[in-house]
């Protein structure tokens, strides 16, 4: 099975919801990994997730009827951060 990423950024500061800044299959998926283990950002894994991330157009907002799961993924990372 061909892998899969999608990384979201998110700035309350500036956008509403959360953006779509990276996406990709096979290598640029390893690509966006790589990335964010060297910048030493949390990754969460969980395929169904990535499935409808991954249709959303890239640099777009993430749509209204994902708000939850992107919301259990923030809340993911915000306990990993805390805990370090």
């Amino acid at each position: 099975m061909k892998q899969t990423a999608v990384a979201l950024r998110y700035d309350k500061e500036k956008e509403n919801s959360p953006r779509v800044v990276a996406k990709g299959d096979g290598k640029v998926a390893e690509n966006i990994i790589k990335v964010a283990e060297l910048h030493k950002l949390p990754i969460k894994k969980d395929e169904d997730l990535i499935e409808l991330l991954s249709k959303v157009e890239l640099d777009r907002e993430v749509p209204p009827a994902l708000y939850k799961a992107v919301a259990e993924v923030f809340s993911f990372v915000y306990k990993i951060t805390k805990k370090n």
